[in-house]
């Protein structure tokens, strides 16, 4: 460190010590006129001298920083709010095990499910422990305020029996006496004057309790004492168990779940365009060739000439009336035995694995049209592995083994294209081509010719012998 810099940081040093002084002296001062004010207001008659210290105590709390500690009520509140998403969550999944036994199971005795729900809480978290779960999460325990002291003192029994009747019990009394006023009041209906007078009744304890509770609430967030009405009646208190002990939550099971969550979102996004299923076709596809080679390398025998050349794939075996991409997706646990025996008992191939509107691939092997569409289509033009074969597919041509050619007209073909081919060199070669196919074709309608006389004679037969038949009826 320079000379330079260790002066600079002297002199920060001296400011620091100087505001601090300042800040010391402005304190002091305060105080001062703070006892002053509070002689003045001490002098006032009786009632204004009460009203003024109180207002006093409250204006200096809303002004001052130490009496605003908004970690500690921030903690509290978030301790009743997990408390309850606690007891929403224990719900869902007790409704999960009983919906099998009745959809109505749920409805009918939800009061009775929460007051177990809450009963078990109580006695494992605040009778146990002094704490509720999310207090625990929190960091926080309860407390008796009426002792006031350095050392906290736990909350009595009768403290704790109090807080778990009102929150357990209390809660599924008036929960079950609204049910008990709905009951009675179905609309459609005057109620009797009896329950008119208890709905009002209940209303209006119902709003004295929300004014009350608002108020507390007001309070707490002056102070931070007293987090709900009960622990206000109780005189219950939730702090730290130490002021050694650090009040920060630890976010690390947060941050992890955060981290997690958006890694998937990052995943969901990017594996759309990168092409999971293209990877997948690749390493499918190169399994099944190195299945193949394998299988093909295992059964193949060095000493035969052909083994080579003819490659099987893994549906080899199956007839030709059987399409193998339907079998395939059918029965692909079946092994190669099991096939061969059924089909040496007459029981192999049905209707739904029979080939329907046949296409034959390059290798020659015969498939469905849709089937063999649709694995092509899926490859992406990348080549499809014949199940047949085990050679690559890439398009496939209908199959012309249903079609039947004569052979005359073959050879006519084949003279058709001889012709062409010398028309241009040698004129009168055409000429006689042209004879003989005309010939030909004279031939050819002196058959057909002949072929029609006799058909029309045998159509004129078959008349007569039915005249002949109808002419034998009538004598008789």
């Amino acid at each position: 460190m320079t000379s330079n810099d260790f002066t600079l940081a002297q002199q920060r040093l001296a400011a620091r010590r100087q505001a601090r002084e300042i800040a010391a002296q402005n304190h002091l001062t305060a105080q001062r006129e703070a006892s002053r004010l509070a002689s003045q207001v001490s002098s006032l008659p009786f009632p204004f001298s009460r009203l003024g210290h109180a207002g006093l105590t409250t204006w200096d709390a809303i002004r001052g920083r130490e009496g605003t500690r908004p970690a500690f009520r921030v903690g509290q509140v978030d301790a009743e709010l997990l408390d309850e998403e606690l007891v929403e969550l224990l719900k869902g999944q007790v409704g999960e095990g009983l919906k099998y036994f009745g959809p109505h199971i749920l409805d009918d005795w939800s009061a009775e499910i929460l007051l177990a729900l809450r009963a078990v809480i109580f006695k494992l978290s605040v009778w146990d422990h002094d704490a509720t779960y999310g207090a625990s999460l929190q960091n926080l325990r309860f407390t008796d305020a009426r002792k006031s002291g350095p050392v906290l003192v736990s909350p009595s029994k009768w403290q704790k029996a109090l807080y778990g009747l009102f929150t357990v019990g209390g809660k599924y009394a008036w929960t079950r006496w609204e049910y008990y006023l709905l009951g009675h009041d179905d609309g459609y209906s005057t109620p009797s004057p009896l329950m008119q007078r208890l709905s009002r009744l209940t209303t209006g304890l119902t709003n004295l309790h929300s004014t009350a509770a608002f108020a507390s609430f007001l309070v707490f967030l002056v102070n931070g004492r007293y987090r709900t009405l009960l622990d206000r009646i109780l005189r219950l208190r939730l702090a730290p168990p130490s002021s050694q002990i650090s009040r920060e939550v630890s976010f690390e099971y947060l941050n992890r779940q955060l981290v997690w969550h958006a890694f998937t979102e990052f995943l969901l996004f990017v594996l759309p365009l990168v092409g999971i299923s293209r990877w997948r076709r690749i390493l499918s596809r190169a399994w099944r060739r190195t299945k193949s080679l394998l299988t093909s390398s295992s059964s193949s025998d060095p000493d035969d000439e052909d083994s080579s050349s003819n490659a099987k794939g893994e549906l080899a075996f199956l007839p030709e009336r059987t399409c193998a991409i339907c079998y395939h997706d059918q029965n692909s646990q079946t092994s190669e035995n099991e096939v061969l025996g059924a089909a040496a008992a007459g029981v192999i191939g049905s209707a739904q694995t029979d080939i329907t509107n046949p296409y034959e691939a390059e290798c020659g092997c015969v498939y469905c049209f849709v089937c063999l569409a649709t694995r092509l289509e899926a490859e992406d033009g990348e080549g499809w592995v014949c199940l047949r074969c085990g050679r690559e597919v890439k398009e496939g041509r209908p199959w012309s083994g249903d079609v039947l050619i004569e052979e005359g007209e073959e050879e006519e073909k084949e003279r058709e294209k001889e012709a062409e081919g010398l028309r241009d060199v040698e004129p009168r070669a055409e000429v006689e081509v042209e004879g003989e196919s005309e010939e030909k074709r004279e031939v050819v309608e002196e058959d057909s010719s002949s072929d029609r006389a006799s058909q029309m004679g045998r159509d004129e037969t078959y008349d007569q012998e039915e005249d002949q038949g109808f002419m034998y009826e009538d004598e008789e």
